[in-house]
């Protein structure tokens, strides 16, 4: 498969000089919160792919290969598969990070127990939360009526920083697949973003 994009408009009038192909398990949550990236003057530009039926780890991987099949992937463009521990197996989990292997720009990021971790590490430090249920109740203290639906105006460039700080803490050493314990590694693909925006180069 070519990893380069086919474009159906000259390259001069693309806007953005950088692409984050993000496929994910969550079909409000995980969109709702990486448009908050898509600021209109961006160099950077987020695009979650649709989730359609299925939420498992195949499913995620599947998407993402289809756009790629369709779309391809420029070679300074990003392709990212983020999902969560939640009731998935190793197994399961272990087809995204071989996929994540088989380019440069190719990667993975998870969070455990699920998304709304990393969604609390942007207002505490995630410490005691074991279970999927836990992970669900503590963010209601931060955000009220929590529906799953991200309310943008309680997400600021503090709460992301805090966020990416407190995941690298418990990250350490930096895991090579994906954490077993309480812990997310979106903070990668966070900050990879955002260093894009700001011209800085980062490591994982």
């Amino acid at each position: 498969m070519s990893l380069r994009r086919r474009f159906t408009r000259p390259l001069g009038e693309r806007r953005y000089s950088k692409l984050y192909i993000v496929a994910t398990e969550g079909e409000i949550t995980e969109p709702q919160y990486f448009e908050l990236f898509n600021e209109k003057q961006s160099i950077v530009r987020v695009k979650c792919l649709k989730s359609g039926k299925g939420n498992t780890p195949e499913d995620v991987l599947r998407r993402m290969s289809v756009f790629l099949g369709q779309e391809g992937l420029k070679k300074d463009d990003e392709a990212w598969l983020v999902a969560d521990k939640d009731q998935w197996s190793d197994d399961q989990l272990r087809l995204l990070f071989n996929w994540s292997l088989k380019a440069d720009n190719f990667d993975f990021a998870l969070s455990n127990p699920k998304f709304e971790y990393w969604l609390l590490l942007h207002f505490d430090d995630g410490d005691g939360i074991r279970t999927p249920r836990e992970c669900d109740e503590r963010p209601s203290r931060y955000l009220p009526d929590y529906d799953k639906t991200i309310d943008h105006k309680k997400f600021n460039q503090s709460g992301i920083d805090d966020a990416i700080r407190r995941a690298r803490a418990r990250d350490t050493p930096p895991c090579h697949d994906w954490p077993r314990l309480a812990g997310s590694t979106v903070y990668r693909l966070v900050q990879s973003i955002l260093d894009c925006q700001t011209g800085r180069s980062h490591a994982n």
